[in-house]
């Protein structure tokens, strides 16, 4: 059937139903910094999780992936066999206000 995929959607945490604590730890590995840093310098669905450049194998960066996704952090779809993916700042702005701009400044 067209437009099916053989693996399952996504699933994805609202900012708004995050801890503190859960997206301070999403933030806190250099491997998800770098991929949030790598997303806001990017436009939304313009990047497949394969067009990272992190020192982590395919499913080290997924489990990344998800990680970041249950913090609400990013948002992830489907296009073919490509899964794209976008930054949720403004959303995650409005949760917590600053704390993406300090890890995107890197200090």
């Amino acid at each position: 059937m067209a437009g099916t995929s053989h693996r399952a959607a996504p699933e994805h945490t609202h900012p708004d139903d995050v801890p503190v604590l859960t997206a301070l730890a999403a933030l806190a590995d250099p491997v998800r910094a770098q991929l949030v840093r790598e997303l806001a310098a990017s436009e939304d669905w313009s990047r497949s999780c394969g067009t990272f450049d992190v020192p982590v194998g395919k499913a080290a960066k997924s489990h990344h992936f998800a990680v970041l996704r249950a913090a609400g952090l990013v948002e992830q779809r489907d296009e073919g066999p490509r899964r794209v993916n976008r930054l949720r700042r403004e959303e995650f702005d409005a949760r917590f206000p600053g704390l993406l701009e300090l890890v995107l400044r890197g200090d």
